[in-house]
């Protein structure tokens, strides 16, 4: 198990959840809290939330005599054989709940052999996705997905990246200056969303939250129609805060 670090509290809560799961994993037959908090160090409150997260996401399971132990989605993803289905079972599990609970479109990108790539979403009636208009590989510099994945990268990579991407202007509200972009990418705090107020489509915002697992860099974004746009910081304050089982999941 791997996780970079990052002073960001989704990161905390996947460290602090990995320590409870690798804590349940070495007791085979049945590990209680009072006992997970000892090998832990963890606070009550704080255990309490992370077992509760840990369960709701089927990694831990409580026996009959209330101690835990590890649970059938540990068991798929920690097996070689399929491990890349059941990833992405466990991945569109979770955005599914994430789209509920923040009510909008959530997707996972991924920074792949130099290209911007939506790896997986979950939409719906009342949460569409963002119309895919211009391909994503190409438009980083009006996307807060492509934004937030620039930006996890150093300076030289983002240049190289913008070398091959030309900046073209999609809306009224595009950046079409490298230099300006660059910038804006440097006085990025990593705990607060990147957004795009329709620089990528007029009529759609969009957030997104880095989500760093090992040295993969993706981010966590979600899409909302720009009449509800008022909703955009909270809800992206939403997806930054329950990140956490995402982050697990690429990390296990």
């Amino acid at each position: 198990m791997a996780l970079t670090h990052e002073p960001t509290a989704p990161y905390h809560s996947a460290q602090d959840a990995l320590r409870v799961l690798e804590t349940v994993a070495r007791h085979t037959s049945g590990v209680t809290d009072t006992e997970i908090a000892r090998h832990t160090g963890l606070g009550a409150e704080r255990l309490t939330g992370l077992l509760r997260m840990l369960r709701r996401e089927g990694y831990v399971e409580q026996v009959t005599d209330g101690a835990y132990v590890t649970g059938i989605a540990l068991a798929r993803l920690g097996s070689a054989q399929n491990r890349e289905e059941a990833l992405h079972e466990q991945l569109q599990r979770t955005l599914d709940r994430l789209r509920d609970s923040v009510g909008a479109a959530v997707y996972i990108s991924r920074y792949v052999d130099g290209e911007v790539k939506v790896t997986q979403y979950a939409d719906g009636p009342a949460t569409p996705a963002v119309n895919e208009w211009v391909d994503f590989r190409y438009s980083a510099h009006a996307t807060a997905v492509g934004k937030s994945l620039l930006g996890q990268l150093d300076h030289n990579s983002r240049r190289e990246h913008l070398s091959r991407h030309k900046m073209a202007r999609l809306t009224s509200r595009t950046i079409t200056s490298d230099k300006l972009l660059l910038s804006r990418l440097e006085a990025q705090p990593p705990t607060v969303p990147v957004l795009d107020l329709q620089e990528y489509a007029v009529g759609t915002v969009c957030a997104a939250v880095p989500i760093t697992a090992g040295s993969s860099v993706g981010c966590l974004a979600l899409s909302l129609p720009v009449e509800r746009a008022h909703r955009l910081r909270e809800a992206a304050d939403t997806l930054n805060r329950n990140a956490a089982p995402v982050l697990l999941s690429l990390a296990i």
